[in-house]
């Protein structure tokens, strides 16, 4: 039976992967620079720099055409191409790489990635036996898939088993394209049983490895323990593909495996695999290139456009984030999630009337779906359209059947919004509901906290309050400001002012934190540094939560004639 520990932690796979950095780790130097050559390598070094996909593909491009040999131009190039999802031109330059003798591990994933996607199996696995390395899973996994793309399924399961037995590190991840090999092959017993990780090792096992487990447990009839496996899982209210499959399995109908198709999905899904162990800072372009690659090779592949989408956001990449949600068939389980997506992605580029029109388009079409209504209210609360963020949340929760601990997030952003629009009656008993789910989550304790403290309403407990979520989350601005703040509204100066002035060292440029310093400083009469904290706070701002009127007056007449002018108490 399953037990949700077999799911592996996130393992670190630096070890899995050759030296060679994937981004350039400095910049190229350039040769003399020629009439109409001049702009292509600036404007590719500035896109290079600000991760600008297309633009360093088009500049290289260009540049290369104007010095065809130089190692450097293709390079950037190629990786511009591929990063872009243009691997047809990507492959072109790696060929070229090749051919030179200057071949990277870029491009030996590349021309790897080639010669799968041109069924050119016995080429991938001689490549590797010939020493063009791509890293030790890729490479493990490559042979393997080869030797089934070629039809030699004993070589493929040999060459499967020798990656879990020699190398530790790997054996999780054989094991499970092991599994995936048996299934598309039709052995879904053998398959089943490597999959539950009790009789042959552990499995490394994501989401998408979890739906192929269920599919595979129902082709053997296994009804009962699929939906076990769900409901341990996914919960009772799971995503549309999800659903779709345990509405199959309630029917007790099979439901057909499609996870792995061909050799050349197998090696897609370990392409994907890396592309989600490598996640790490936000300009290192590893993922990215694994998700292409994986795209490459399996261009409906729902879990990979989703993470690649997702990957392109993170680099302000938002065009391209919309070009790779497109990917998506519409009639794919998927489908929903990547138009999501889209919408995201056109918000974070700046056209917010435009992604609330799509989302309100989608919601429309998409009545009864609880993602679709809270994205929606999510994306009016950051425009302070607080009364429709209400209106889209209620509409979320409504949808429904039974409130469980994983909706915290939504109960807490609806209670946001309902006190942003001063129905505090509805917005406390939301915070305090929400806190029974996670007692101890610091957001929620801090503005629950914060909220009652401007309030002047239940203060010890406010302070308790905010004191927890300080323990939680230490090194957070916001919260310290909370606690500050605190003890400044309970006429506790001198304790205010240390814990203020920690505030203000963590976001030095809130102009939140500055005010609230300055007020402190104010009290405990230091009245010169308080109006040097005023004057920053003016600085940085303007600030929605900031009267900047106020400050200006309070630095005018000071603090306690111009709270009084303004009507606002201490």
């Amino acid at each position: 039976m399953f037990s949700p520990r077999r799911l592996l932690r996130p393992v670190a796979l630096g070890s899995l992967l050759a030296l060679a950095p994937l981004t350039p780790s400095a910049a190229q130097s350039a040769p003399e620079l020629l009439p109409g050559f001049t702009g292509a390598f600036l404007s590719g070094r500035s896109a290079t720099a600000s991760s600008d996909f297309a633009q360093m593909a088009k500049s290289y491009d260009a540049a290369l055409r104007s010095d065809p040999e130089h190692p450097g131009f293709r390079e950037l190039a190629m990786q511009g191409n591929l990063l872009s999802g243009n691997f047809e031109r990507a492959a072109e330059l790696a060929a070229a790489s090749v051919a030179r003798g200057a071949a990277s591990q870029t491009a030996a994933l590349i021309l790897q990635a080639d010669e799968f996607r041109r069924g050119a199996y016995a080429a991938a696995s001689d490549a590797v036996t010939e020493g063009r390395r791509t890293g030790p899973l890729s490479d493990a996994m490559a042979v393997a898939w080869a030797q089934l793309g070629d039809g030699r399924m004993s070589d493929a399961l040999e060459a499967f088993d020798t990656a879990i037995e020699e190398r530790a590190e790997l054996a999780p991840f054989a094991r499970f394209h092991k599994a995936m090999a048996l299934a598309y092959a039709g052995d879904m017993e053998q398959a089943a049983e490597i999959l539950r990780g009790e009789t042959h090792g552990p499995v490394n096992l994501s989401r998408r490895g979890i739906l192929a487990q269920m599919a595979i447990l129902s082709q053997l009839g296994e009804f009962d323990e699929a939906l076990d496996l769900a409901a341990s899982i996914f919960g009772s209210v799971p995503e549309d593909d999800v659903a779709q499959i345990i509405t199959e399995l309630e029917a007790g109908r099979a439901v057909p495996f499609t996870t792995v198709q061909s050799a050349q999905h197998g090696m897609a899904e370990a392409y994907f695999t890396l592309a989600g162990a490598l996640i790490g800072e936000r300009d290192d372009w590893q993922p990215i290139i694994y998700g292409q690659l994986a795209l490459a090779l399996n261009p409906e592949h729902g879990d990979a456009i989703l993470l690649t989408g997702q990957l392109m956001e993170r680099a302000e990449q938002f065009a391209l984030a919309d070009q790779v949600y497109a990917m998506m068939p519409a009639d794919h389980p998927q489908a929903l999630s990547a138009e999501l997506g889209r919408a995201n992605a056109l918000y974070q580029s700046g056209a917010s009337e435009d992604a609330i029109a799509r989302l309100q388009a989608l919601s429309e079409e998409r009545g009864d779906s609880v993602l679709v209504a809270s994205a929606l209210g999510d994306m009016f609360r950051r425009e302070e359209r607080f009364t429709e963020a209400v209106d889209a949340y209620d509409r979320a929760v409504s949808l429904i059947d039974e409130i469980e601990e994983r909706h915290w997030v939504l109960l807490y952003t609806r209670a946001i919004a309902l006190e942003r629009v001063g129905d505090w009656d509805r917005a406390e008993p939301e915070f305090r509901r929400v806190l029974e789910f996670v007692p101890d989550e610091p957001q929620v304790l801090n503005y629950l906290g914060y909220s009652l403290i401007e309030q002047r309403r239940n203060l010890d407990e406010a302070l308790d309050m905010i004191e927890r979520a300080v323990e939680g989350e230490p090194d957070s601005g916001y919260i310290t400001d909370s606690l500050g703040w605190a003890f400044y509204r309970l006429g506790r100066y001198d304790e205010a002012v240390p814990v203020m002035e920690r505030a203000v060292e963590l976001l030095p440029r809130d102009p939140i934190l500055n005010d609230h310093l300055g007020d402190v400083y104010y009290a405990v009469g230091r009245s010169r540094e308080a109006r040097f904290q005023w004057r920053r706070a003016l600085s940085f701002g303007p600030h929605p939560d900031l009267d900047m009127d106020l400050v200006r007056r309070k630095l005018e007449v000071g603090k306690d004639a111009a709270m009084e002018e303004f009507g606002v108490s201490q």
